[in-house]
């Protein structure tokens, strides 16, 4: 038996060095518009590589922290975040871009607080579930507690505005809780609410609702070329990309056309430029990982680590969720949202945080195999 799940690292380092790759490609031809003028073709290459080196170095220190550790920090961590959420909507402390007011400047990066709640989030909700377990079938002990701190966070998150990263923050508490045991009953009417919560912010925004109209009809006349601009482009580049693409660095949409094409309309880059063949790697890259996740968790509860197994499980929610959400929007099945495709996407908090999350994932796996063998992690 080995002492870590190496294609689990293999395919973690594939999948940032295609997306390295990828974003050279698609960000190539920026410098030739007014608002990249001043930047080298390849500013967006350098920056995603020192992004992959240091996410590689924090995840080796992560991997080092036993899970007992992160057990024990999973509280302050998510105190330390909500306190970062704050600042971030501060005057000169948080920075805008686009419209949405989501990062903190600190120079050399731009640090998301949202990224990170997502990971403490994960150890956040696990945690819970450990110490909460004799009371997850009851609302006020159980339930309240933990759904006025995911409430917080949305609040603070749709101040920014971030109604992606609350969905899928959203999930993965929900997603944890339920793998906790919370009473059925009370899971499907919280459920329920909560779609209720966010139909109700799309009617009552006209900007969001605006998107919907687009993404139900986004060629039509009113549509394509407002609201449904970037998703009528990323379904052409898709459209060209064909079978096998029109060939790597190729892709036609990314000049200019397809706006955010090395973030959150990666996936359309690589589908025009690599196809279906492209895509189809890309989507089963992601399933290994969240596939391994899982089997992680339970290998993990199995041997009565029930934190370990919940946060296993919790991080390939996380995964699996945003990479859906991604590759969704870019595909037409969802509408238009400011998401990265985990791992992949042109950004330093988004890759970092996820190799560090992978890092607790690998080091679980560690905790496992060491326990497996009847030593002491």
């Amino acid at each position: 038996m080995m002492t870590y799940d190496e294609p689990l690292v293999w395919v973690t380092l594939i999948l940032m060095l295609f997306g390295m790759v990828m974003v050279y490609s698609a960000s190539i031809a920026l410098p030739d518009s007014p608002k990249y003028a001043n930047y080298k073709n390849t500013h967006f290459l350098v920056r995603q590589g020192l992004f992959v080196l240091l996410s590689v170095i924090g995840a080796a220190f992560a991997f080092r922290v036993r899970i007992e550790t992160w057990q024990k920090l999973a509280p302050y961590l998510f105190v330390v975040t909500l306190v970062l959420l704050v600042l971030v909507l501060v005057p000169y402390v948080g920075k805008g871009v686009n419209g949405a007011k989501r990062w903190i400047s600190l120079k050399v990066i731009n640090l998301q607080p949202s990224e990170l709640m997502k990971l403490f989030m994960v150890l956040y909700a696990a945690d819970y579930t450990v110490r909460k377990q004799q009371y997850m079938h009851k609302l006020t002990k159980g339930f309240l507690p933990m759904l006025a701190a995911v409430g917080l966070v949305g609040l603070l998150l749709l101040l920014e505005p971030d109604l992606g990263a609350f969905g899928v923050i959203v999930c993965i508490a929900m997603g944890i809780l339920f793998l906790g045991g919370i009473n059925g009953v009370w899971f499907g009417g919280i459920a329920a609410t909560l779609v209720g919560i966010f139909t109700m912010v799309i009617l009552l925004s006209p900007w969001r609702r605006e998107r919907i109209f687009a993404y139900l009809s986004p060629f039509d006349d009113d549509h394509a070329l407002g609201k449904a601009y970037q998703l009528t482009h990323s379904l052409i580049a898709f459209g060209r990309g064909e079978l096998f693409g029109v060939g790597l660095g190729a892709s036609v949409e990314k000049l200019h056309y397809l706006p955010e094409a090395h973030t959150d309309f990666l996936l359309a880059v690589i589908g025009e430029e690599l196809g279906f063949a492209g895509v189809l790697t890309v989507i089963l890259l992601f399933y290994f990982l969240v596939k391994r996740a899982f089997e992680i968790g339970r290998q993990a509860i199995a041997l009565d680590q029930t934190f370990a197994g919940l946060t296993a499980k919790g991080i390939g929610l996380w995964i699996g969720v945003q990479t859906f959400i991604n590759m969704g929007v870019n595909l037409g099945l969802l509408p238009t949202k400011g998401l990265t495709l985990p791992l992949m996407s042109y950004g330093g908090s988004g890759v970092m945080i996820n190799c560090v999350g992978l890092a607790i994932l690998l080091r679980i796996d560690y905790e496992n195999r060491v326990m497996m063998r009847g030593g002491r992690t």
